[in-house]
């Protein structure tokens, strides 16, 4: 732990020890923590409640063994090690915890630097038996410490930093927290001739009428995925012997997210098929619908434009909408909202854990307005899915340039000065 890290001029590098003063934390006796914040300190066993800067305790203690004091650093030392928040207030610490109290350096400067050295620690924590670390290992690792001008100019761009990533994870928020009251109405009151949704059941209930998946307007025509669908299939078994670094797009269950009816392609297997009929079999077309059936069930994608040669396995399930019967789009975000997923989960309670079969899939019921309020609706949900994903970017972007920037002022590599 004594070794100088790379690029720190010698001076600016010291044993935490040093420049903090450390409390490691020690379980209090258990009938003193109780669920809840309203006895004695807030409890914080390990990193569980940590949250992005500050923790979010479930526990409380009538008494403390160990105190992690307001504006110290949280930082975990069993595993996972290395972990660090800012402590808001006053904690109690159980022995999962250390508190870092920084004798002359903003909170926000010393945790950065800490953090810095996580890997460090984590790396330390394996030559243990629970892989944990304790205060001599603490107290003898070496992090950046320039003189108290530079930390504070270093703390006020990464706060400023923090701040933006917290207003940008604030908006995500608000729009997901939108997005589930949109879809709730657009998917039960749908959208009337005007372009506004219609009046809530309670209110005119003479356009609603009762269907196996509630209340839904009278207008939208009962049907179910064999009905409006020209295929419902799945991929086969097998595949492994095809995959190969290049080649068409091979999709996975992991390839599909619940946050919406994208499909995720950070990672992506390929495979060159055989030129059989089951390979033709489960290629995919754009305006294709997948279905997990195996695993987490009942998770939906829909296959974008220009996707190019795709197949699947056989744990996702392909339906191939009649697109003069109903809209793509409009589909998956039916099949994908909580109306149906209430309706898979019943499924599930009556047996259907290990899995959805294709009978059970055509089988699902669907509500199914006319050609233009679907498009209508499909559009919107689209529109707010387009927003929470340019934010989630914009967020992602935020966090790399703090952690470009902290890599470079915490090595002493670029000067504070020209990014204030």
């Amino acid at each position: 732990m004594s070794d100088r890290p790379e690029n720190i001029e010698e001076e600016h590098w010291k044993p935490l020890g040093k420049i903090s003063d450390i409390e490691m934390g020690q379980s209090p006796p258990s009938n003193y923590v109780f669920e809840g914040l309203d006895e004695g300190l807030p409890f914080l066993q390990g990193n569980a409640e940590f949250g992005v800067m500050s923790p979010h305790p479930k526990y409380s203690c009538a008494l403390p063994a160990k105190i992690g004091k307001a504006g110290s650093l949280l930082i975990s030392v069993r595993a996972p090690v290395g972990a660090v928040n800012i402590a808001d207030q006053d904690y109690c610490i159980g022995r999962g915890l250390a508190a870092i109290f920084p004798k002359r350096y903003p909170a926000s400067f010393l945790a950065a630097a800490v953090s810095k050295r996580s890997p460090e620690l984590a790396r330390v924590s394996q030559g243990t038996t629970f892989d944990a670390i304790g205060k001599r290992e603490l107290h003898s690792v070496c992090v950046y410490a320039p003189d108290q001008s530079t930390a504070s100019k270093i703390a006020e761009i990464l706060d400023t930093l923090d701040a933006a990533i917290r207003e940008t994870e604030a908006v995500v928020a608000k729009l997901k927290a939108m997005k589930r009251g949109v879809l709730h109405d657009l998917l039960t009151r749908g959208i009337d001739a005007n372009g506004d949704l219609r009046p809530s059941q309670s209110e005119a209930p003479h356009l609603y009428k009762q269907t196996p998946l509630g209340w839904l307007p009278k207008e939208w025509e009962e049907t179910d995925v064999f009905g409006i669908s020209t295929n419902v299939t799945s991929g086969s078994r097998d595949w492994a012997r095809y995959y190969s670094e290049t080649g068409a797009i091979f999709v996975r269950i992991g390839n599909l997210t619940r946050e919406h009816v994208n499909l995720r392609l950070a990672s992506v297997a390929h495979v060159k098929p055989p030129s059989n009929t089951d390979g033709q079999r489960t290629s995919l077309e754009e305006g294709d619908v997948l279905v997990s059936i195996t695993a987490d069930l009942g998770i939906v994608g829909v296959i974008p434009e220009k996707f190019g040669e795709a197949y699947i396995n056989q744990h996702v399930a392909l339906i191939r909408p009649n697109k003069n019967l109903i809209n793509p789009r409009f589909l998956g975000h039916f099949l994908a909202s909580p109306i149906l997923q209430n309706h898979l989960s019943k499924l599930n309670d009556a047996g259907a854990k290990a899995g959805l079969n294709l009978p059970t899939i055509r089988g699902l019921p669907v509500m199914s307005p006319n050609p233009n309020e679907q498009d209508r609706i499909a559009e919107r949900l689209d529109e707010i899915d387009t927003q929470i994903g340019n934010t989630q970017v914009e967020t992602g972007k935020l966090k790399s340039m703090k952690s470009g920037i902290m890599d470079d002022l915490l090595t002493g590599r670029t000067s504070v000065t020209p990014l204030l």
